[in-house]
């Protein structure tokens, strides 16, 4: 499954927003752009998958839930950072270059433990060390990225200013597109991120 998130051509990108380890197994949501059909395909295929559950999420997203089962090499790799008071802090995201990149937040003693007890041929890189408001999930993680480039694109012009300085045709242009598909990327960018804060 690892393999298929971070190299698979039919997966644009990908990002695992909630997951369970119990030993047993590890259950993993997540949000993907790519092509749902060869997706499905490929899961198929993959021996370790106990079972799938796949829910369209728009144009070419959708959101699928895995099981896998837990084979030696997985119990090696989640056992070091789902023993003890760890937690891992979502979203965690797959990368072109094959890595993998989550936030971690525990006690200092027990991260080093856990990054010390990795096992090869896995390679572990502390990009930042931070307090607890550095482990709090960014909302980018609920939008399409047609969304957050319109997003970004409103906030660097000045779309969201009082009063404001630009219109959805100025965004529409930033992202090469009509106005009115403009005006539809940030009305579904703010229905998510507003959502999302009031738990609706």
């Amino acid at each position: 499954m690892y393999d298929l998130w971070a190299n698979a051509p039919f997966v644009e990108r990908a990002t695992a927003l909630q997951w369970n380890f119990t030993g047993d197994a590890l259950g993993i949501l997540h949000y993907a752009v790519g092509d749902a059909d060869a997706f499905e395909a490929a899961v198929e295929g993959i021996p370790e998958v106990l079972g799938y559950e796949l829910e369209p999420a728009g144009e070419d997203a959708f959101y699928v839930y895995v099981r896998d089962a837990t084979t030696d090499a997985l119990g090696d790799l989640f056992g070091p950072i789902t023993r003890g008071g760890l937690i891992v802090v979502p979203p965690i995201r797959y990368t072109e270059d094959g890595t993998v990149t989550f936030s971690l937040f525990g006690p200092d003693a027990e991260i080093g433990a856990a990054i010390e007890s990795v096992p090869d041929p896995v390679a572990v890189t502390v990009e930042e060390v931070s307090g607890l408001g550095a482990t709090v999930a960014a909302a980018e993680t609920l939008l399409t990225e047609r969304q957050r480039e319109a997003v970004e694109a409103a906030v660097e012009l000045g779309y969201y200013e009082v009063p404001r300085e630009a219109d959805h045709a100025a965004v529409a242009r930033a992202i090469d597109c009509a106005p009115s598909t403009a005006a539809e990327h940030l009305r579904k960018a703010e229905s998510r991120v507003v959502c999302s804060l009031f738990g609706t």
